[in-house]
């Protein structure tokens, strides 16, 4: 297992540097000239080659990318060329928002998704099961900013139950961050309860058709003790998989989320930052973002250890 988790490690460390020079390559591939941008379009000559070798945009590629990699081991992510402010503080504002917004929208998405699948798996052919589809269909085809649009429109305009935009931080007033931030999981998490919903039923019902249930039930156990600790731990390693994959997701349809409710979260960051040609700061955003898809698929390996201990054993084998 040991041998295994040390491999993991090594893949996602050589991931992570393919990621850093594509993504390095790419943004200054990008059309546009942020020293023009940050100077303005009557700015002299002369003012534009100060900018840039202020911000060392004069220099050869392979000099700008060495000097990025250093600041990179040193823990310095450089400072945004637009506000002149350290992109660690700009990442440590918007992070808590976007972090808050996932991890709740996961929330509100797995209680919904797995619940509803468990109950569409074991009532089959009933009205439960045609409701659980029904919304799983609407939550796939129904985009998140036309919701979102609505759910201001009729819920925050209309019936005032909820803040159309803002945020409150969490330390101020946890009610108040609550009610602001309810809304905006709830509509970014209604697309992955609907993919949530559909897997837990497609991996439930192969379940509870398989041996081992027919022998728990044989055997005498409760009925929800076979769904819960037979059919339905044996059917996570397909959800799980598919959570980690929808949870990066996630963090990018939190872009959208964020513009429609504005939040100042990773969403407005990315995009003032790519509309004013800010390299720092784009560079530290998808560094971030692609950080975040590493560690994810990373964790859920190693969850797959804890639901399924034949995980484990393979891994000792191994």
């Amino acid at each position: 297992m040991g041998r295994y988790l040390l491999s993991r490690a090594w893949q996602s460390l050589l991931t992570l540097f393919a990621v850093v020079v594509l993504v390095f390559l790419g943004i200054r591939a990008l059309p546009g000239d942020p020293a023009r941008a940050l100077a303005g379009e009557d700015s002299s000559p002369s003012a534009l080659k100060a900018i840039r070798h202020e911000y060392g945009l004069d220099r050869p590629l392979p000099v700008q990318f060495w000097k990025y990699i250093e600041q990179l081991l040193h823990g310095n992510l450089g400072v945004s060329i637009n506000t002149g402010s350290s992109v660690d503080s700009m990442l440590a504002t918007a992070l808590p928002v976007t972090f808050e917004l996932t991890a709740l929208a996961m929330l509100i998405a797995s209680l919904i998704g797995i619940g509803t699948g468990v109950l569409a798996a074991v009532r089959r052919g009933k009205p439960v099961e045609w409701f659980a589809n029904g919304f799983a269909l609407i939550g796939l085809s129904v985009p998140h900013f036309w919701l979102g649009l609505l759910a201001i429109l009729y819920l925050s305009v209309g019936a005032g139950l909820f803040p159309a935009s803002g945020f409150v931080s969490i330390w101020s007033s946890p009610l108040d961050n609550l009610h602001h931030i309810i809304l905006p999981a709830v509509i970014l998490g209604t697309g992955l309860s609907a993919v949530l919903m559909r897997q837990t039923r497609s991996a439930m019902v192969d379940a509870l058709s398989a041996d081992y249930v027919r022998t728990a039930k044989a055997k005498g156990l409760p009925w929800r003790t076979v769904i819960t600790r037979h059919a339905l731990r044996n059917s996570l390693i397909v959800v799980v998989t598919v959570a980690g994959l929808q949870l990066g997701e996630l963090i990018s349809g939190a872009v959208v989320t964020e513009q429609i409710f504005s939040l100042p979260g990773f969403g407005k960051l990315t995009i003032d930052s790519v509309f004013r040609r800010d390299y720092p700061v784009i560079q530290a955003v998808v560094l971030v973002t692609a950080t975040a898809y590493i560690v994810i698929n990373f964790l859920v390996d190693l969850l797959y250890s804890v639901i399924d201990p034949r995980v484990r054993v393979a891994g000792k084998d191994s």
